[in-house]
């Protein structure tokens, strides 16, 4: 017998919902959620589409991960504290060994994370899932894009390039790079199923950074939205990227520089930091509470420039992922 979208939702979502906030959650026209006195809401919501943000013969458990640590990552580049989150659920046929697996692995990460499934919608169609991850801030706490100064210092979280390099598991176009290092092939998926949300970090920098986002579509395509909130510009030193040994040692230097700048899919924080607060960063650093890399300073020139060993500008690719 064929599942009914109530009888799915009552079978295999209705359990992620419990959680601190929750008055009413999934099964409802709405939830009903509470909000802490002297907090504020934020708010992200992110499509994955079969065959376009993921393979077409992805598992179902590393969907739902991949589908839920993106939008974990809006909440971390904020500052804030993820609480709740809604589900669209598009599949071509609701097979039930599907389901079972998405929505356990969906569960792990929600309780690991510490958020909760309160709503959504299920319909017939191409595979695609939309989340709608809400979390919550004290009050004119949020980190923004637009708040660096010229002077700050530029930082990222973790390394680089990874996220990009994973891509050339799924290319079939022949025209990608091969990785033959099994070592290296584990790294790069758990990297592109599992990126790990940075919230910790946000947490931490609320207080200390200036301006953030985190690293969906390329450095300098998103370090550029910085600098464009913010009325500035940013000087970027190349040698100060943080790249992994391992991936610097798959391939020749220019591809590896290429997924670091421009290949997109890291899901690392970039943020600025004002002068007076980055001893306080560089403690955090020096401690192991923090793993990040200042990578250069905002400017009052306006546009992304890179710069090599030599100080000299070199000319890279700007575009970043685009959507359409």
């Amino acid at each position: 017998m064929a599942l009914s979208e109530f009888s799915l939702i009552q079978q295999y979502f209705s359990s992620l919902g419990n959680a601190p906030g929750v008055v009413l959650g999934v099964g409802d026209d709405c939830a009903v959620l509470t909000v802490p006195e002297g907090e504020q809401l934020v708010a992200t919501v992110d499509t994955l589409v079969s065959g376009v943000h993921f393979p077409v013969d992805a598992s179902a458990g590393d969907i739902a991960h991949r589908a839920l640590r993106v939008n974990l990552s809006d909440i971390a580049a904020m500052g804030a504290k993820p609480c709740w989150f809604t589900l669209a659920l598009t599949l071509p046929e609701a097979r039930e060994s599907w389901l079972h697996e998405f929505s356990l692995a969906l569960a792990d990460d929600a309780s690991m994370f510490g958020c909760a499934l309160v709503g959504g919608d299920t319909t017939a169609g191409p595979l695609s899932i939309s989340i709608q991850m809400v979390g919550t801030v004290p009050a004119g706490k949020a980190l923004t894009r637009g708040g660096a100064q010229a002077g700050d210092s530029i930082y990222v979280t973790g390394s680089l390039g990874e996220g990009a390099a994973a891509l050339c598991l799924f290319d079939e176009s022949g025209e990608s790079v091969a990785i033959d290092n099994d070592d290296a092939r584990e790294c790069l998926l758990q990297r592109f199923y599992r990126p790990e949300p940075r919230l910790q970090y946000g947490l931490k920098l609320r207080e200390l950074s200036s301006a953030a986002l985190d690293i969906s579509d390329g450095l300098i395509a998103d370090l550029g939205h910085i600098a464009d909130s913010s009325g500035l510009g940013a000087d970027v030193e190349l040698n100060r990227l943080p790249i992994a040994p391992w991936l610097a040692a798959l391939v020749e230097p220019p591809r590896v520089l290429a997924w670091a700048l421009s290949g997109g899919d890291d899901y690392e924080l970039c943020f600025t930091v004002p002068e007076e607060n980055l001893p306080a960063v560089e403690l955090l650093i020096k401690r192991g509470e923090l793993s990040a890399s200042c990578i250069g300073k905002m400017s009052e020139q306006h546009g992304v420039r890179c710069i090599d060993n030599n100080g000299q500008l070199v000319e890279t690719s700007t575009t970043g992922y685009q959507h359409f």
